[in-house]
């Protein structure tokens, strides 16, 4: 199975509600409207990697419920592969994202009793992909999978949004650890010591900092990346479809500061729109925005 980006992860269905400020204790409030898409790190993942002309594939759980079936058919419109998605009578997960004016958001995720899948649940032996991409959301799973990919030269990289079981267990043993602030600060307390301490075990560190950019250390080298200037709506999905399209540009072999600037466009176009999913840019209005 030839795959430029195989994406291993979480895939929900997000009802996505844009109203004027976040409810407070028993408040009610209407919603000024609704998207509801597929969603999910690795998922969205994958669907802007399809997006930006390259083949990719999704590596997870989805439900026999409506949720399931809607987010299946969705990733199949869009180009991606999902000969390896797991069915299941389990839930779909379920995330009720509420948005503001100003792109902030309230997000709550229901999972149900949908648990982690197990290490031997999918077969990749027919797999070639050139690179790999983990969001932590299937530790299992994943950490296999990095154990039968051990000799082969197959770059790994990982979305690392919070500190939780699966991102700790992997931060370590790929490639490429894309941090979110969020995680930077959960792990250390401020970006710039979380960059020195998680760049000590892994080869290269990149830490996304929404509207103020990144700054990223590879072996010894450090840098830092401002971000793209656009009127941001909704921050939902920005994250991964930054980190499907940097695994995109390490599968075309884009170089360093060309590949961050790619993967950073892909970020802020998404900012742009209404959902994660349905915000995630076209290959065209990226290239525009890319080679600005």
């Amino acid at each position: 199975m030839n795959i430029d980006v195989l994406c291993v992860g979480h895939a929900s269905y997000d009802l996505v509600f844009s109203v004027d400020h976040h409810p407070g204790e028993d408040e009610k409030i209407v919603a000024e409207s609704l998207v509801s898409c597929g969603g999910g790190p690795a998922a969205n993942a994958a669907v802007i990697v399809a997006k930006l002309g390259f083949k990719a594939a999704f590596a997870g759980y989805l439900g026999q419920d409506i949720y399931g079936e809607k987010h299946y058919q969705e990733l199949r419109q869009y180009g991606v592969n999902t000969d390896l998605i797991i069915r299941g009578i389990s839930a779909t997960p379920l995330s009720t994202v509420l948005v503001k004016p100003d792109g902030k958001r309230a997000l709550i995720n229901y999972k149900g009793e949908t648990s982690p899948l197990l290490s031997g649940a999918i077969d990749f032996s027919d797999m070639t992909p050139k690179v790999i991409l983990f969001d932590g959301h299937e530790p299992q799973l994943s950490l296999s999978l990095l154990k039968t990919m051990r000799n082969e030269p197959v770059p790994t990289v990982l979305d690392a949004g919070s500190v939780h079981e699966g991102t700790l267990a992997l931060m370590e043993q790929v490639d490429y650890l894309v941090c979110s602030e969020k995680f930077a600060r959960q792990f250390a307390g401020n970006e710039k010591t979380a960059l020195t301490r998680l760049a000590k075990n892994s080869p290269t560190v990149i830490i996304t900092l929404g509207e103020k950019g990144l700054i990223w250390q590879r072996g010894q080298e450090r840098g830092v990346l401002p971000a793209f200037s656009v009127n941001a709506i909704d921050t939902t999905g920005a994250g991964d479809a930054f980190h499907g399209a940097f695994a995109a540009a390490i599968a075309s072999k884009m170089n360093w500061l060309d590949g961050l600037r790619y993967a950073s466009a892909a970020g802020a176009l998404c900012c742009t729109k209404i959902g994660g999913r349905s915000g995630l840019p076209s290959k065209e209005e990226h290239q525009i925005l890319f080679k600005c």
